[in-house]
């Protein structure tokens, strides 16, 4: 994404069905997350803030490795594809925020803009399989959790990452607000 592409943000109906709702309020969330993390040279990507180490870089690669372990290795039980099958989490578990300082930003874009194309299609998958209900494949708990609650979680992922990307934004060049200047 470039300067001169505008971000629409996208809302979720105001009475919409359960399913709709879900799925426009993550739109919505990662809408925010594509505005805030736009537009930005190499060093706008790398800022930080205080004694922070985050980056809108690295929320953009944290977020790229939690749709795809979400929605393509959890609810799908895909296994993972490039750049995360040759990682070693365990001994590097913060590989994707350390790392994102050494990619451009048009990687770093591209990267989860390709992961959220990919959870888009796992989960119209499993709506059309199962709805709401669908069980995923793969889980770190002790019950399996549904489509449901892995679209919950992903609302908080990034709800939680967008006010860090609001925080960091207006450090690097005063952008601030909800919503893009038309």
């Amino acid at each position: 994404m470039t300067e001169s592409e505008t971000i629409e943000i996208t809302h979720p109906p105001v009475a919409g069905s359960e399913l709709d709702s879900l799925l426009g309020e993550l739109e919505r969330v990662r809408s925010y997350l594509a505005w805030k993390c736009g537009g930005l040279d190499a060093a706008g990507t790398r800022a930080t803030l205080g004694p922070s180490t985050m980056s809108l870089g690295g929320l953009l690669k944290h977020l790229a490795l939690v749709e795809d372990h979400t929605f393509s290795w959890t609810l799908r039980g895909r296994e993972l594809g490039p750049p995360w099958d040759g990682v070693d989490f365990d001994a590097d578990p913060d590989w994707e925020w350390r790392t994102a300082a050494e990619d451009t930003p048009e990687e770093l874009m591209a990267l989860w803009q390709a992961a959220v194309a990919r959870s888009r299609a796992a989960v119209a998958q499993a709506l059309a399989e199962g709805g709401l209900d669908q069980p995923a494949r793969r889980s770190h708990w002790t019950e399996t959790p549904s489509l449901r609650r892995l679209l919950l979680d992903m609302v908080e992922e990034y709800a939680r990452h967008v006010g860090h990307a609001d925080l960091i934004r207006e450090s690097v060049d005063g952008l601030v607000g909800e919503d893009p200047p038309r």
